[in-house]
């Protein structure tokens, strides 16, 4: 391997924002999410988890840039290999689209929790009881608008650590095209494409 092909550091940094970005998403569902479920009131659950949420969102957002913009300088440098190998084109497409759809649910579910404190406020406001289990489950008391915006917002958020864990997936996939055995099979699996 010549020191132009190493990209280690690259692919270290990159690594490193895709396990920031799932760990962190896994850690909200798990934890944040239920953080305030010991309080008593339905908008202090809500709060607690929101406020925790718009804190790690610079560091969520800052983990699935770097991806993106590490996951592009790692594909420009060895685009060549990646052509040259069956397989591993589509892995490479199907890697951008989890990245991008991960994004896409990681907006929304952000979007869903703005959507979530509106709905806690006018419910207060009109003297509505907030009920909530936690901050996305809500009890059968909830007001229909909150629990239909808990509902989107769980949903989201589920899917943020299954596309982000794909991302993984598919970077450990592709990772193996350095591999003297994995690349010599890739490249006459190109050229013979009856095997």
């Amino acid at each position: 391997m010549s020191s132009s092909d190493n990209r280690y550091v690259t692919q270290a940094v990159h690594d490193l924002a895709s396990a920031l970005w799932f760990g962190g998403s896994v850690m909200g569902v798990a934890g944040v999410n239920k953080s305030g479920s010991e309080l008593t009131a339905g908008t202090d659950r809500i709060a607690v988890a929101a406020s925790a949420w718009r804190r790690f969102q610079p560091a969520q957002w800052g983990g699935i840039a770097t991806v993106l913009v590490t996951g592009s300088t790692l594909t420009a440098a060895s685009g060549h290999r990646v052509a040259a190998q069956k397989g591993y084109g589509s892995v490479g497409a199907l890697k951008v689209g989890l990245v991008l759809g991960g994004a896409v649910a990681t907006a929304y579910a952000a979007f869903a929790g703005r959507k979530i404190a509106q709905a806690a406020d006018a419910a207060e406001q009109r003297g509505e009881p907030v009920s909530v289990k936690d901050a996305t489950l809500p009890t059968p008391n909830t007001p229909a608008d909150l629990a239909k915006w808990q509902g989107r917002q769980r949903v989201a958020q589920f899917a943020v650590p299954l596309f982000a864990g794909g991302n993984i997936f598919c970077n450990a996939y592709l990772t193996q095209s350095y591999r003297f055995g994995q690349t010599a099979k890739g490249v006459i699996a190109r050229l013979n494409p009856v095997s």
